[in-house]
């Protein structure tokens, strides 16, 4: 019988849903950490640090450390880590000091959720599908919806039932499973053994070095936004913080989504560099309307139509660059998530810089955001012109 990637693909796309929940579930408990296990400010801020960190140090170790242990090994053992973090979460709390115990459950399952992001794209890019470009855009989808549903069933169970440490552990089921399924699918190899381009061929290559600022940019245009989502909706709907966290955020990430579920269906039909260009004008006139509408509504409206504009930008960049560089291997991607979390972190520390400088005035920190989208329609002007010259991917020297 002929291998079904159709499974394989499934699987992944249950894996963007974990990487979902390893971003958006422990950040819901904040205030529940605060009360009742006394985590003051600081910890909590250093959680979130903590996590966004521990996924850097893996995407730079993942290049060079994947290719040695194979692609099923990574992947079951990202799924081991990110279940045996939530795990954690349940227990190390009420063992040891509160703060300890929950650091330790982070690093742990940021570590998965690091190598979930190096390897889910590279699986998907190997299977032997047709319309890759739609596949990688349906498959980026999922991790917004996963975010819309670990937001919403989250908040639901604590609403029913306060019992923190077992959501955890529900929650610990999904990587659990789908790392038995991944021992079983299908995977192929994204190049053939022995022909993936070293690290050193790649950082001479000029295109790579452009894909890494866009990947850069698609990060800072999708969080520079989306951080300030929910202090538009709470302002702009007069809502309570708990309300706002869920109208503002979660807007944002079902238009995201859904750019990235249309893209999926029809972008065959498109032609994905003039769909990203395109994606890019729509991101900075976005930008302009949150920041310059007198009207908090609208604001927020930009929020949304700012979630629906960057949705192409991280999977759409994966894929010109697994065209543009078909030997690029487990490092590429690796890179390109390192510099796409580079830009979660720069967009987001920006426009906070600017916003203290105007006083807090968070509408001047969002309009210098919209130097992000410029940027990356500046680099794809240049990537066409590459394109046009005969200069992309193996012929660049």
């Amino acid at each position: 019988m002929r291998p079904d990637y159709n499974v394989t693909v499934r699987a992944c796309f249950a894996g963007y849903i974990v990487q979902a929940v390893v971003n958006n579930f422990v950040p819901l408990l904040f205030l529940i950490f605060q009360s009742q296990l006394g985590l003051d400010l600081g910890q909590i801020t250093s959680l979130i640090t903590i996590n966004f960190t521990t996924q850097l140090l893996v995407d730079l170790l993942a290049a060079r450390c994947i290719d040695k242990i194979g692609y099923r090994a990574g992947i079951v053992v990202a799924h081991v880590f990110a279940a045996a973090g939530f795990v954690m979460l349940a227990v190390l709390p009420f063992v040891m000091p509160a703060y300890i115990g929950i650091l330790l459950s982070v690093i742990c399952y940021a570590i998965g959720g690091g190598l979930l992001e190096v390897l889910v794209s590279p699986i998907v890019e190997a299977c032997p599908t047709a319309h890759k470009e739609k596949t990688m855009s349906l498959l980026h989808s999922f991790y917004c919806w996963g975010q819309v549903g670990v937001v919403l069933i989250s908040t639901l169970f604590l609403m029913c039932c306060a019992q923190w440490r077992i959501l955890a552990l529900i929650w610990a089921l999904l990587p659990a499973v789908n790392a038995v399924v991944f021992l079983r699918v299908p995977i192929a190899p994204l190049v053939e053994e022995g022909s993936s381009m070293t690290i050193r061929q790649l950082f001479r290559k000029p295109v790579f070095w452009l894909l890494m600022f866009l990947m850069f940019c698609a990060g800072a245009c999708e969080l520079a936004v989306s951080q300030w989502a929910s202090a538009f909706a709470e302002q702009g709907l007069n809502v309570s913080k708990t309300i706002g966290d869920l109208a503002g955020p979660m807007f944002f990430a079902v238009l995201m989504g859904l750019a990235r579920l249309l893209y999926g269906k029809w972008g065959d039909r498109v032609d994905l560099r003039k769909f990203i260009a395109a994606s890019g004008i729509l991101c900075a006139g976005a930008y302009l309307l949150t920041a310059l509408s007198p009207w908090p509504v609208l604001s927020l409206l930009g929020c949304g139509i700012c979630g629906f504009s960057v949705g192409i930008f991280w999977p759409g960049t994966f894929s010109m660059a697994a065209s543009a560089l078909k030997k690029g291997g487990t490092a590429m991607f690796a890179f390109l998530a390192l510099a796409g979390d580079l830009g979660c972190a720069g967009g987001p520390t920006f426009v906070g810089i600017i916003t203290d400088l105007c006083g807090e005035r968070m509408h001047c920190g969002i309009l210098a955001g919209v130097l992000f989208p410029l940027l990356l329609l500046g680099g794809m002007a240049l990537y066409r012109h590459m394109h046009q010259k005969g200069m992309e991917g193996e012929a660049i020297t």
